[in-house]
This record gives structure tokens, sequence and C-alpha cells, in this order.
């Protein structure tokens, strides 16, 4: 430790603090260390964290799951642009044409089949590359919001792919411009959106106990006359349905419906369904009989049950006051 000798004339000299400012300017604000650290690696591979995973390729985003975001296909399929069955069956022959039903380096990860599926529909003409594309960004950001989201347990990062190398040593790498190759997302680009989203939605309602629990309709006498895409939210508010199931079912993004969703509960339409008073009792456990030993032949001599010795000293106290 080295000791600073300060006088009149010298102050003291100041604490570092840490500049907000270059920290978003590098799209850094707190959002993930691990993540940034893997983007300035340059690191491949996938990225586990409490609700999703995101897929990286020379430290640049390629992909993102969440639980709580419908995927590209939900959104690609809501609205009549491309058919449910259609996109299952072009996933299906991706999958079975690099042989993944076993293991070995020709198995795929989840981002990889969903990236072929994607180029084998666009090379048979039933989808446009700017389709594609528009609804593949508009899902990856979706759930890696909810990726990012701070979480209770550390994150956990797998080097490369799940099985093995992503394409076979010997098959010719596409162009990045080529249609249907998906485009990468640097990670401050991520992280810099991310902290946009969480500070649009605290301005709209600070409080995000709406983004997760059942929602109700509030008890007022009349409603707000709302946008017509708010009604279509407000219409799939029963008090069992959350923001995340409201949005698969709207085959919307689920952070454009947390946008709805709060926009609703300040306008108070709607407000998050309260715990229950009187949650169920636990199960009390049925006892177990236990089986009766069946009688032995005559003379024959039964074991004898152990006795504990304080037991035996209890009764005989209680006996010899008993009897006083």
């Amino acid at each position: 430790m080295t000791a600073v000798r300060t006088t009149p004339t010298t102050p003291p000299p100041r604490l570092p603090v840490r500049d907000k400012a270059a920290a978003l300017g590098r799209g850094w604000g707190g959002v993930s260390p691990m993540l940034t650290r893997l983007a300035a690696e340059r690191a491949t591979g996938v990225l586990v964290r409490e609700r999703g995973t995101l897929h990286l390729a020379d430290g640049k985003v390629v992909h993102a799951e969440s639980p709580a975001a419908p995927g590209a296909d939900v959104l690609l399929a809501a609205h009549g642009t491309l058919d449910a069955d259609v996109w299952r069956q072009a996933l299906a022959e991706s999958v079975a044409s690099t042989g993944s039903a076993g293991t070995g380096s020709r198995r795929l990860t989840g981002a990889q089949a969903v990236h072929r599926a994607g180029r084998r529909l666009v090379a048979g003409g039933l989808l446009s590359p700017g389709a594609l594309e528009m609804c593949r960004l508009t899902a990856l950001y979706d759930a890696a919001y909810f990726a990012l989201a701070p979480s209770s347990s550390p994150g956990r990062f797998r080097y490369g792919t799940e099985d093995g190398p992503d394409e076979p040593t010997d098959a010719p790498r596409e162009p990045d411009g080529a249609p249907g190759v998906p485009h990468p997302v640097p990670v401050a680009d991520l992280e810099r959106e991310t902290l946009r989203r969480r500070d649009l939605l605290h301005r709209i309602w600070p409080d995000a106990l709406p983004d997760e629990v059942p929602l109700t309709r509030a008890n007022r006498p009349a409603s707000p006359s709302l946008p017509a895409r708010r009604q279509a939210v407000l219409a799939r508010v029963d008090g069992v349905r959350t923001a995340s199931e409201i949005a698969r079912e709207l085959g919307r993004p689920a952070f454009h419906t947390l946008v709805d969703v709060r926009r609703l509960v300040a306008a108070g339409v709607v407000s998050p369904c309260p715990p229950p008073l009187f949650p169920e009792p636990e199960p009390v456990p049925v006892p177990v009989p236990v089986p009766m030993a069946a009688p032995g032949p005559p003379g024959a001599v039964l074991p004898v049950e152990p006795v504990d010795p304080h037991i035996t000293l209890l009764k005989r106290l209680r006996d010899a006051l008993e009897a006083l």
C-alpha cells in the first residue's frame, strides 16, 4: 500500500470514476461482462444464460433463443408470409440432409438448422431474402433482450458448436452477401439496443411485474379508446395468459407486446394478477402401514425389538412418583 502525503497546497488525488459515456459508446453498460469479453476474444460457441441462449461466431451474435420470445418461424407464419407446414418441412429437410440423427461433425445445432431452412426456402422461391432477414433480426433482438436480462445464476459458454464444426471441411463456404445467409450482429449493437429497450419500458411503467405474471383486466367503469394493436392484446387478457403467451398467440415479438402491456397498465386498463391470499396447502404424505410380522411356528423365538434405556428410566420414575 502506497501512502500519499498531502499538504494544503496539494489536495489528495481524486478517486477513479467510471466514464459512463465511454461505456455506452462501446456498447457495454453492465449488460453482460462475459459477452463483452467473448466479443473481444472473437469467440465462437453458445452462451447459455438463465433466460435464453446466444450463438456467437467470431465474436458476433448470429442467433438467439429464449422461451419468452417467439422464433422467426412464428413471426413468418403469423400474418400469412409463410405457411407453418412449409417451414416445418424445410427444417426437417435441412436436418435430414446432414445426417444429424446421429453424432459427429455433421450434426447441426439449432441455430444452423434454422439458418439452413431459411436458405432452402429462399433458394426455392418460397421466401424473399428481405423477409427472411427482417424476421431473423427481429427474432434475434427479441430473444436477446430476454437472454440478457439480469439473472440469479452465472452464464456458461460452450466453445465451438454443439457436436462439431459448423460445416464439413470440404464444403464450400457461402459468401456473406448470398441470399438467405444471416448477417451477424456485433455485441456492442446488441447490448446498446438492450439498454435502450430497458429504458423505454422503465419510462412507460417502472414496475417489471406485468412482464412475467398472468394479467387481468382492471375494474373500471369505462375503458379508454385504444389503438387496434393494444385492443388485440387486451382481448387476450383473461387472468391466465402472460405477456409472452399473448405475443406467441398474436405472432408478434415479445418485447413489442411488453410495450403494449405496460402502456395498458399505465392507463389503468390491465393489472398483474395478485398472488392468492390463501395458497393451496401442501399435500400431507399418507403414512404407509407397516406390515405385521407373521406368527412363526410353535416354539419359535420371535425377534425382540430393542428397548431404549432412556424410555425405561422415565417409566421407572413415573411409577415411583405414582406410588408416593
